[in-house]
């Protein structure tokens, strides 16, 4: 589907409603907040200031909000006095995202608007992203995901428009280690890191992960920092405010694109084209197969951890353990729109 189409359809979405926008500045949410003061009957963009947020992320929201020009609010709150969020257990952005969006049920009510709307978009629901239950959990609406976009269809609207955005919106405690106590010294050692690796290299996404006190650094710009004087230079910065150990993932960390389905030869029937794609987590069948019937006729055995879509002539099948089968589709794009038809209908185990 052509951009353009997937824009009507976004505007669509939320077009004369009174809209909570959970705003960030980055892509996602700036393209919905964009939108919405175009379409919307009001808009109110809220930033939650969590206290485990990049050291930029406040002040890159505001001034984001203000060359779009609506109307922004931000909201502190001290993510680390809560227990439940220090002690960082394998579902920490569930948890996280879910006092988050408490808050924003409040602002939601207290202003008297019709919804909460986030910037999940496609590409999100093939991540590992426990958070995004808490969308379905509390009938948060995600416009990009009923209009089909990717995460790089975003980027590339954005970019037509000459918006600018923040690149680096993601909560420091992802850096953490899970089931590592997330703590003020860790917060704001990696912040220090993160803000050193910045002015060195001058990458707009840099991460500095923490495990057990040993520093992972990830940058775009990598080439900058393979300099012996550099190297020693964050070696001792960062072994001065805590680290024991400092690495780097020679790795491409700037923004990529990504494939939602790979071609897979069907040995059995040569005339037909299957495409697959694997989830990074594992499928709730029973409540995956609850939701797959608003698309079609649909067969489901927990019992074999299989759900199976028969819609307009295709099948789709969905495996326990995260593995998507698209069978009986045209080609890649057919098998793309197909994909990003299910995918919102698809329930992760917590």
């Amino acid at each position: 589907m052509e951009i353009e189409k997937k824009l009507e359809i976004l505007k669509e979405e939320i077009r004369d409603k009174k809209v909570l926008v959970a705003f960030s500045g980055g892509a996602d949410s700036t393209l919905l907040a964009k939108v919405a003061v175009e379409v919307s009957k009001e808009l109110l963009a809220v930033t939650i200031d969590n206290g485990v947020m990049p050291n930029d992320f406040v002040e890159n929201a505001r001034k984001v909000a203000e060359e779009i020009g609506i109307k922004h609010r931000v909201v502190k709150d001290d993510f680390l006095t809560d227990e439940s969020f220090k002690s960082n257990p394998p579902n920490r952005c569930y948890v996280c995202k879910n006092k988050m969006y408490s808050k924003l049920g409040e602002i939601m009510a207290q202003e008297n608007l019709d919804e909460i709307a986030d910037g999940t978009n496609i590409s999100d629901l093939l991540e590992d992203r426990p958070g995004i239950m808490v969308n379905y959990n509390k009938n948060i609406k995600n416009p990009l995901v009923k209009a089909g976009f990717t995460a790089e269809e975003v980027r590339e609207l954005l970019g037509s428009m000459g918006l600018n955005y923040s690149p680096s919106t993601t909560c420091l405690a992802t850096r953490i280690s899970k089931n590592s106590e997330i703590t003020p010294k860790k917060i704001n050692r990696i912040k220090y890191a993160e803000s050193l690796l910045k002015g060195l290299t001058g990458s707009a996404v840099v991460r500095v992960r923490d495990n057990e006190d040993t520093a992972l650094i990830e940058v775009e710009k990598i080439d900058k920092l393979l300099n012996r004087g550099v190297l020693s230079h964050i070696d001792s910065e960062l072994k001065a405010v805590g680290f024991k150990r400092v690495t780097m993932d020679i790795g491409d960390h700037g923004d990529s694109k990504k494939d939602i389905v790979v071609y897979k030869p069907c040995k059995d029937e040569k005339n037909k084209i299957m495409f697959e794609t694997e989830l990074p987590y594992s499928v709730n069948i029973k409540s995956t197969c609850g939701e797959l019937e608003k698309l079609g006729s649909v067969k489901c055995s927990t019992e074999m951890g299989i759900a199976m879509l028969e819609t307009e002539g295709r099948n789709v099948t969905i495996f326990k353990k995260g593995k998507i089968v698209a069978r009986r589709v045209i080609d890649k794009e057919d098998a793309e729109k197909l994909l990003i038809q299910v995918l919102p209908h698809v329930r992760r185990v917590i």
